[in-house]
């Protein structure tokens, strides 16, 4: 695996100095599962990974817990890779330690990010807020929701919102914390939801080494991480009943205990929460205990699911399609909006209409009277029954190395013959970096255009 990541230590040309407070710099998520997402590089060390810990968390299964972390130096931003399974590729070439430049693509796992310079006084964070405003909508429920925004982030309290999956919960958050008294802080977001129950303590206040099996070390939790920020607690509902009376404890102490600890420590953090669940209901049901919901309940906020506000979607797939190619045929985007807007029912919301538009974007040929446009497919089951074989003189490693493998080699054989052997749109369908793409294929010998 080491011989194969080839990591070496390099400097990138062109790295720039922090020498001016004129300037400052943001983490942008420019491909794979977290697209989108964005955070101010504001703390002498921020780091990235999967945990809910980092500064910029990744819902993507290549990364690393804690990836690699980027400090500031007097030389500039130097980011160094934390020992990361798959490692850390910057500009193409994998590296332990680089100074970064903007724009300069670093690969992690199936991630691609780019750090982005901010000149002071651009008014970054009101083009950021219209910006997000739109991706929310212009429906009449929206405007009236985002009219008492201001209020509502400047008050510093508590928040629940509530509204179904994929209406956007996670952006209105990070909008209340950025028009907030703790915007200047980290935006750390927790979902309790993914998290197993027997780990949810750990991942909120953090451990202290030794204090269970595998704490090899000291490690913060999120409340730690969010501090003079904002912590954004998504599927509060689905937090684990046992959990419930230490978070109410946070929440009115505003101190937090690190697991095996008995030292407690002090947190300014704004909370915010959200559910898709009715959480009255949960109360009623004996499901969620009652003073946490009114604690939590300080202030309430709803966004309303997609079928309840029909007009928005025209718009958001004009928005989404121009994001994705800036020059999309306007004859295909037509077809693609008379198609979509026929549907009424929208279970997953805004985030089922982007992925719609997306694959309907990518594939170029999407007829609008023949609906979304078929998936890549997985390797068959030739592949699955070539991987099952059981040989007792096969370790289990060099088994399951095998296994991906063939896995591996089978989705991309699919992949490229769904492209057609075009590179640039296989790795655009696979939300892959299109060079990270093209080093598989070569590993696998498998051609393309």
């Amino acid at each position: 695996m080491e011989a194969e990541r080839e990591i070496r230590t390099s400097i990138v040309s062109g790295s720039y100095h922090q020498s001016s407070s004129s300037r400052s710099f943001r983490m942008a998520v420019v491909g794979g599962p977290s697209v989108g997402a964005n955070r101010a590089i504001d703390a002498r060390e921020f780091r990235i990974g999967k945990a809910a810990a980092n500064d910029l968390t990744l819902s993507d299964p290549t990364v690393s817990r804690f990836h690699c972390v980027i400090e500031l130096t007097p030389h500039g931003l130097m980011l160094r890779d934390l020992g990361s399974t798959n490692g850390t590729q910057v500009g193409g070439c994998f590296v332990e330690r680089a100074y970064l430049t903007p724009l300069v693509p670093i690969q992690i796992g199936s991630s691609t990010l780019q750090v982005m310079s901010v000149t002071a006084g651009d008014s970054e964070a009101d083009a950021d807020s219209h910006q997000d405003a739109r991706m929310l909508g212009s429906s009449v429920a929206i405007r009236q929701l985002l009219g008492v925004l201001p209020r509502v982030a400047n008050t510093g309290v508590t928040v629940l919102l509530e509204g179904e999956t994929g209406t956007g919960k996670t952006l209105l958050a990070e909008m209340i914390h950025r028009a907030g008294p703790h915007r200047d802080g980290p935006f750390i977001i927790v979902d309790c939801g993914s998290i197993p129950p027997n780990l949810i303590e750990s991942e909120l206040f953090g451990h202290e080494r030794g204090s269970f099996t595998g704490a090899t070390e000291r490690q913060i939790g999120a409340f730690e991480a969010a501090n003079g920020g904002t912590i954004f607690l998504d599927e509060i509902g689905e937090l684990p009943l046992q959990m419930q009376p230490k978070l109410l404890r946070v929440l009115e102490e505003h101190m937090i205990k690190r697991v095996g600890s008995t030292k407690s420590v002090q947190v300014d953090v704004r909370v915010i929460a959200a559910t898709n669940r009715d959480l009255k209901e949960e109360v009623e049901n004996g499901e969620f205990r009652a003073d946490l919901f009114y604690r939590l309940d300080a202030l309430r906020l709803r966004l309303p699911p997609l079928r309840e506000r029909h007009e928005d979607i025209p718009p958001l797939i004009e928005q989404f399609a121009r994001r994705l190619r800036a020059d999309v045929d306007p004859g295909l985007l037509e077809g693609i909006k008379q198609t979509l807007s026929k549907r009424k029912d929208w279970p997953g919301n805004i985030r089922e209409l982007r992925n719609a538009v997306e694959k309907a974007i990518l594939l170029g040929d999407f007829n609008p009277g023949l609906g979304t446009p078929p998936a890549v497919e997985t390797p068959g089951a030739e592949v699955l029954a070539a991987v099952a074989a059981f040989d007792l003189g096969t370790s289990f490693r060099d088994a399951k190395d095998h296994a991906v493998t063939e896995w591996e080699r089978g989705y991309l054989r699919s992949l490229i013959k769904h492209a057609a052997g075009n590179l640039s749109l296989a790795a655009r369908l696979a939300q892959m970096d299109r060079s990270h793409l093209r080093d598989l294929l070569r590993r696998h010998h498998i051609e393309t255009l």
